[in-house]
């Protein structure tokens, strides 16, 4: 584990296995479902999924770019998709974030969401 740099939340980020991550909560996170994955307890780890929310579109001659959602981890664990966040309490009350966590819901309510 090699630590890098502070943010303004004070967390640290750190590179794993070639992988950046925001925080060593996060990289503590993906050790851990990498040993489930090698004990067959999960299946198909991905990392940073994307999911389009809003779809690109013109207005009037304006173009607007997508909005998407990237989480940290996604996997099969029991036949199921879990998709999981790892955020900070301050990160988590965000409007940003609580807003495209409740489109991801909405759109997907067929998926486990899990934020530790």
């Amino acid at each position: 584990m090699k630590v890098k740099w502070r943010t303004k939340y004070g967390n640290v980020k750190v590179k794993i296995d070639g992988h950046n991550f925001d925080s060593k909560k996060e990289a503590s996170r993906y050790r851990d479902l990498m040993l489930l994955e090698v004990a067959g307890k999960i299946g198909h780890l991905e990392l940073q999924p994307r999911y389009v929310l809003v779809a690109g579109f013109t207005h009037r001659g304006a173009r607007y770019r997508p909005v998407s959602y990237t989480a940290d981890f996604c996997y099969i664990e029991g036949g199921l998709t879990v998709v999981e966040d790892v955020k900070s309490a301050p990160t988590r009350k965000k409007a940003d974030y609580v807003l495209r966590k409740k489109l991801f819901l909405m759109q997907h309510p067929e998926i486990v969401f899990r934020e530790t």
